[in-house]
Formats: C-alpha cells, structure tokens, sequence
C-alpha cells in the first residue's frame, strides 16, 4: 500500500475543517500536512486542535504568501521525511472536495503512480453558474492553444503528485494561485505525464468566500498564462 500525505494550505479555515481532517485520516491516507498561511489570531484555536490529532502536522507561515508558497513549504516538509511518502494529495481547506471525490483520487493512483494526477471538476453540475462553466471553458482552452495539451480543469486543487516530481516543483515559480497553471506548463516542459480524473460536482458554497484553492477569475488567469507565455520564467 502507497503511504500517501493529504496537504491542506489553509487560510483562515472554518471549524469543519477539523471534522474533515479525521474523515481523510479515516481513508488510507497516511498523514496529514496543513499549512497555516498567515492566518487571522481568532483562528489560532482551530489549529491548535488540528496539530493535536494523530498523524495531522501544523506548519506556520508568519504572513499570507499564498497558495503557491503554502504548497512548497509542505513539499519541503515531506521531502525531510526521507522517503516515506509515495505521493502527496492537494486537497482544499473549505470543503470544496467531497470525500468520495478524494477516495477516487486516491484509488487512481494504483494505475496512474508517477507524475500528476488531476481531479477534474464537473461544471455541467447545478452548483456551477454560467460564468463558471465558461470561465473553465476559456481557460483551458487558452492552456491547450499556448501549450497544445488539453486538460479540461487547469485550476483544480484536488492533486496527487508522485513524490519524484516534488524536487523540481519547489523550483516553480508562482507564490499564489498562479502556481496552479506553472506547475502544469512545467510538468508539460518536462515531459512529465498528466492525468486526468473526473471527480463530482463543483462545489462552491454560497456565501462563502474561498480564499485561494479555487480561483474562478478567468481573465487573470488567462492575463497571467499568456505573460508566462511571452516571458518564459524558469522552472
């Protein structure tokens, strides 16, 4: 069996974040690695009882750097480990995965063991408003005319990562949710394989904000793809 860690960047987290931990240490995931990114004081509680569960580490940004920083930190941890993880899950601090959306995931990985496993987001569903659906539509279909690969979902958070590929990701730039698109034209420039799993339904809560696991602004997105496209950075 694949000894698999779950990373959670998390800003200012709701208390379910708590109940959905011990429900993803109920599945075979071996630990779990929530990175606290500069969030408010009045949620200092929530992650002191989250480093108190078993399996479940705690690290602590000062400051909010965003996704993309709160993900390195995580992997840096994991690679002290020296070997103990197979593969890393990216998994969202609000609820927007679905336990049975992260179990696929996970029974994914037995076919699809190295490179980057995405679980695909389906914006047919009800929970997906109109600009959502083609804001997805937009950019992925800007990825695939940059970049010639079609990947239906380049802003999904829902991630399993072979521990082989996190040496070069800690290099890739992006401190916020550009990260996300980078690390696919890398894995791209690497020749490293993507795969793609279709999960549940979107699930944005209303009312609610969600800091930066998902991002929805599809004209940043396509503003900030097509500047790496026209000055390429490194990693």
């Amino acid at each position: 069996m694949k000894n698999i860690a779950a990373i959670i960047p998390a800003y200012n987290p709701q208390q379910s974040l708590i109940t959905y931990v011990h429900q993803l240490l109920a599945t075979t995931i071996t630990q779990i690695v929530i990175v606290n990114d500069g969030s408010d004081q009045r949620y200092k509680d929530i992650f002191e009882d989250l480093n108190k569960i078993d399996r479940c580490q705690v690290l602590q940004h000062d400051r909010n750097i965003g996704k993309g920083g709160a993900l390195k930190t995580a992997f840096a941890f994991i690679r002290e480990q020296k070997g103990k993880c197979h593969g890393v899950l990216t998994v969202g601090a609000h609820g927007q995965h679905a336990l049975q959306d992260v179990k696929l995931v996970l029974t994914m990985t037995k076919v699809f063991s190295e490179g980057i496993v995405l679980g695909v987001r389906n914006f047919h569903s009800a929970d997906s408003s109109f600009l959502s659906y083609w804001g997805n539509r937009a950019t992925s279909l800007f990825f695939e005319l940059l970049y010639h690969r079609k990947l239906m979902d380049t802003q999904t958070g829902l991630r399993y990562i072979s521990i082989n590929e996190l040496p070069w990701l800690m290099k890739v730039k992006g401190e916020r949710y550009d990260y996300d698109t980078n690390m696919l034209v890398a894995a791209l420039k690497r020749k490293c394989p993507i795969f793609e799993v279709e999960i549940g339904q979107l699930r944005l809560k209303k009312n609610t904000i969600i800091q930066y696991d998902e991002i929805t602004n599809a004209s940043t997105i396509i503003t900030r793809m097509l500047m790496n496209y026209l000055k390429p950075r490194n990693g």
